[in-house]
Formats: C-alpha cells, sequence, structure tokens
C-alpha cells in the first residue's frame, strides 16, 4: 500500500512539471517513496513489457503518458488493496490478538501499515512479551482512521482508550519501564511514565516541522530496577546503541533492497496485485508501471543514504556487523534472552521475509541462526510476565 502511495505521487510529479505542461516532455523527479513490503511475494516475468515500459521514459510523450499511468495505476492499487487487504487485516489481527486483558493488565490498541518496519518492531516487543492488543490498520493515502491524532505517522498505540503513545522506541520503552516497574511492585500509570519522555517539535532543513522525543531509548527506572535488568557494566549501553542503530541506519536499507532491480520490483509488487484480487488487465497494468516506479524510486533513496551501487552489500554489511556485535557466546543480544536491541533488529528485518532481499541475506550472512531464534521467541511469547 505504501508502494502504491509513493506510485500516485510520482504521477502528479511527472504531470505538475513545468516541462510536462510546456511541451509534452517530462524531467523526471521521483519524490520520496517509503517503500515496506509484506512477508509474502512472488516472482515475476515479462521483461518485453517492462523494456518497453522503461523505454517510454526517454520520449516527451511517452513520460506525459507514463505520468497519467502512474496515477491511474496508484489509484487502482490503492482502491483495490486498501479495500481488500484493511479488512482481512483487521479480521486476521483482530481474532488473533483480541483475548481477554489480564487483570490490571493494558488494554492496547495498535495503528498501524502492517509492513512498514516500524510498526513490526512494535509488534515484535508486544508478541515476544504476550501482550493482547488489537490491530487497526492504517489507510497510507487518506489515514481516516487516525484522523483524531493530531500526530499523523504511525505505529500510534492507545492504552486503555485514554493514554496515546507515539513513535516507535517510545512506545516500546515506556512500555518496558511500565512491565518492569509492576513486577517491583511500583504503582506508576502509563499516564505517569510517558511525560519521561517529552516531545521536541523543530524546523528541519527543509522548512518541515518535525517531532522528536527526548529519552526514547532510555527505560525509567531506579538504581535497584537498572542492575536488576542490566546486571553487568555496559549492557545498558550497548542496547540503546544498538536500538538506535535499527532507526538510523537498518531502517534505510529495506525499500533500496527490495526494489533493487525491475525484477524484484516487480516480484515485490505482485503482493499488492495478488492482495487487491485485481482482474487480469488491471493486475498486470498497475504491476508493472508500479515496479517501474517502485524501481526509481529506490534509486532516489540509495543516494540519499550513501549507499553503495550494490545495496545488497550496504544490507550484507549491517547484518553482519549486527551478528559480530553479539558474538559466539551470546544467543542474543541480552545474552540468553532477547534485550530491546534484539526485537527492533528483528523487527526491522522481518518485513523482507518472502522476498529476495531477504533470501539473499540468509545465504550471504551470518544472520540465520539468531534470526530463526528470534523468530521462535517472538511467536512462543517467550517473554512473557
Amino acid at each position: 500500500m505504501a508502494a502504491a502511495r509513493a506510485l500516485a505521487k510520482v504521477g502528479w510529479s511527472l504531470l505538475e512539471s513545468p516541462a510536462a505542461r510546456r511541451s509534452g516532455a517530462v524531467s523526471y523527479q521521483v519524490g520520496n517513496g517509503t517503500a515496506h513490503v509484506s512477508r509474502r511475494a512472488f516472482g515475476s516475468s515479462g521483461p518485453g513489457v517492462r523494456s518497453k515500459l522503461l523505454s517510454s521514459l526517454r520520449t516527451g510523450a511517452g513520460r506525459r503518458a507514463l505520468g497519467c499511468a502512474f496515477l491511474l495505476g496508484g489509484g487502482l492499487g490503492l482502491y483495490q488493496t486498501v479495500k481488500l487487504s484493511v479488512q482481512q487485516h483487521r479480521a486476521h489481527d483482530q481474532t488473533r490478538y483480541q483475548t481477554q486483558v489480564p487483570a490490571g493488565g493494558l488494554k492496547m490498541t495498535l495503528y498501524q501499515y502492517k509492513t512498514c518496519p516500524f510498526c513490526s518492531k512494535v509488534r515484535a516487543f508486544l508478541d515476544y512479551h504476550g501482550l493482547p492488543y488489537e490491530i487497526v490498520e492504517v489507510n497510507p493515502v487518506m489515514r481516516q482512521e487516525i484522523k483524531w491524532s493530531a500526530y499523523r505517522k504511525v505505529p500510534i498505540l492507545m492504552v486503555d482508550e485514554d493514554v496515546q503513545l507515539n513513535d516507535s522506541s517510545v512506545i516500546i520503552s515506556s512500555l518496558k519501564t511500565y512491565l518492569i516497574n509492576k513486577r517491583s511492585s511500583k504503582d506508576r500509570s502509563m499516564a505517569e511514565i510517558i511525560r519521561c519522555y517529552p516531545e521536541i517539535k523543530s524546523i528541519n532543513d527543509s522548512g518541515k516541522e518535525v517531532t522528536e522525543y527526548n529519552n526514547k531509548y532510555w527505560l525509567m527506572l531506579s538504581e535497584a530496577e537498572t542492575l536488576m535488568v542490566y546486571p553487568e557494566k555496559g549492557m545498558q549501553k550497548e542496547e540503546m546503541k544498538w536500538r538506535q542503530w535499527a532507526d538510523d541506519w537498518l531502517v534505510h536499507l529495506i525499500s533500496p533492497n527490495v526494489y533493487r532491480t525491475t525484477g524484484e520490483a516487480l516480484a515485490s509488487f505482485d503482493y499488492i496485485v495478488r492482495e487487491g484480487k485485481f482482474g487480469t488487465f488491471e493486475g498486470s497494468f498497475a504491476k508493472y508501471v508500479g515496479a517501474a516506479a517502485m524501481f526509481l524510486i529506490s534509486k532516489r533513496l540509495k543516494r540519499r543514504h550513501n549507499l553503495q551501487d550494490d545495496v545488497r552489500q550496504d544490507l550484507y554489511k549491517a547484518v553482519n556487523d549486527w551478528v559480530a556485535a553479539i558474538g559466539k557466546n551470546r544467543k542474543f543480544m541480552g545474552g540468553d534472552q532477547p534485550n530491546l536491541a534484539d526485537l527492533a533488529v528483528f523487527g526491522v528485518l522481518r518485513v523482507m521475509d518472502g522476498l529476495q532481499a531477504f533470501n539473499d541475506m540468509m545465504e550471504n550472512t551470518k544472520v540465520k541462526y539468531w534470526y530463526r531464534r528470534m523468530e521462535r521467541a517472538t511467536l512462543n511469547h517467550e517473554g512473557r510476565v
């Protein structure tokens, strides 16, 4: 769905460019794209269609037509995918997580895009700790599901229907603080804890207002609680460092890798087509036009984040650095059990599961055994208290 949203933006940028309005020729400027993919994707073929589509970029008329195609393809993709996929996600996920809230527990609702790495981080934390929650899948274009919120990003976690937690790392830190406080018999509410993570608004270099959060990698614990959670020197600092690394670096490797080539872009876009149950013509149209758009967007993301020409090498290096930091004598960075850094890295990487980038990563790095352990730990709720 995020791919289809970016696709529509590309169409507008093509049609609204001065060159397009002037003579039908377009200066091909790709807007910012956030490309997250599902666990399931399928192989693609059709190099003849793909080569014709890409070659059309070289002509003015072809580029103007492509702008219209992007808008139409994006609209079709969004309508069909949102209509069916949101219904499926709600039916599946709410059935899974609408369990009875334990006495004294929290009632939680997660507003998310299912394939967003930041949302996946939060789900990994909740699943590992066996915390019941409901899911509301947000339309990535209209975002009507969060129109009540001044904060317009996901994930958003509502706790007991009156406390709103924003930002994936703040959500995880505040919930972990709550769980530890509860274990040590402290009676601190989520409303009290969240005040320890004040938001700071500022203007970035592009003149856009951005919101950041103080202390978001810190747990608000007493000295005794800190020693209980981090018994060895350096454990807390190490966890914070790698949580931030997952947010500031690892997450930016996802989109350039899953849309690295036209073939991989097609494989990724197959998910949107199949989930939307397009007709034969609509599916082929949205698939090939969408894949071309996301392939080009991935090139811009590669330049923005100063990645190598072969972005796989950046991904391989990143996950091997992670495995090396864990070392040979630990199952997880947290030791015998995952810590918050383990859950963050796992949450980011699993959005590629089922795609070629994920398969290549598992075959060409040392991350496989750690990843499978993390998969079991979250599925089995091994952190349940």
